[in-house]
């Protein structure tokens, strides 16, 4: 892979999450390149933010107001670029919550539940959705957010741990079910980033040590390219190339 900047000319982008961090900058970058993006976020400040800003870089975008806990509104999103475009090119599966910090055995019974709907049944949810229409692009690209969490399992990160390693495992699943396709999955690792849940898991740390969304977003942008051949793999930011899956020894 390349870090040279994608040409996304009439390519169609879904990203969630895009009112605000990783997800915010990267809807950016993608208009940049070329793409029509369908912003998807609960704060439509933050949406008509975004969409200010890609009209001023000359891009479009279609804003779509939703709680990804509405499941049949996942659905309706589906239906809607099925209506208007016939296919999507692009899905970023950005948004996420992180729960709390605590021990397993302190989580409250809603907490954990939000944490599993938000993270894992919505983003199963949204690939159901759009499944069809990623098969319909010649060059259908799959970006889905992960965590080093999924693998650190560090203590008291149990919740938002467990749904990331699921989401993986969800990602995995579909990459191989589409190997033979035009269509390429892959998760990412950012790393952390200068974001509100980093501050909400970290209150202490200092954010300027930390690398900006804006800069997380960039090196995320070539998983896009229509050139891109990877599928299955996880892509860390940090170390800015793909990393493969290792079975337990």
């Amino acid at each position: 892979m390349t870090d040279r900047k994608p040409d996304l000319q009439g390519r169609l982008a879904l990203v969630t999450g895009a009112s605000r961090g990783i997800g915010y900058f990267l809807a950016k970058e993608l208009a940049a390149a070329g793409a029509h993006v369908i912003a998807v976020a609960r704060t439509v400040g933050g949406l008509e933010e975004l969409d200010d800003e890609i009209k001023a870089m000359g891009g479009e975008a279609t804003l779509v107001p939703l709680d990804l806990a509405d499941m049949a509104g996942i659905d309706r999103i589906g239906g809607a670029i099925h209506e208007r475009w016939g296919k999507l090119d692009i899905l970023v599966a950005n948004a996420g919550i992180l729960g709390v910090i605590a021990p397993l055995g302190h989580v409250e019974a809603k907490v954990f539940e939000k944490v599993m709907t938000l993270n894992v049944t919505a983003t199963w949810r949204l690939i159901r959705s759009v499944d069809p229409l990623l098969r319909a692009s010649d060059a259908g690209r799959a970006i889905i957010m992960s965590s080093g969490a999924a693998h650190s399992a560090r203590a008291f990160w149990g919740p938002y741990a467990a749904s990331k390693a699921a989401v993986e495992a969800m990602a995995r699943s579909w990459a191989d079910e589409t190997r033979n396709m035009a269509l390429r999955v892959n998760t990412v690792n950012p790393g952390a980033t200068r974001t509100a849940m980093r501050a909400q898991a970290m209150p202490g740390e200092d954010p300027d040590t930390l690398p900006h969304p804006s800069e997380v977003a960039a090196k995320i942008l070539p998983l896009a390219s229509p050139e891109l051949t990877e599928t299955g793999l996880i892509f860390d930011v940090r170390q800015n190339r793909f990393t493969r899956y290792q079975m337990p020894a």
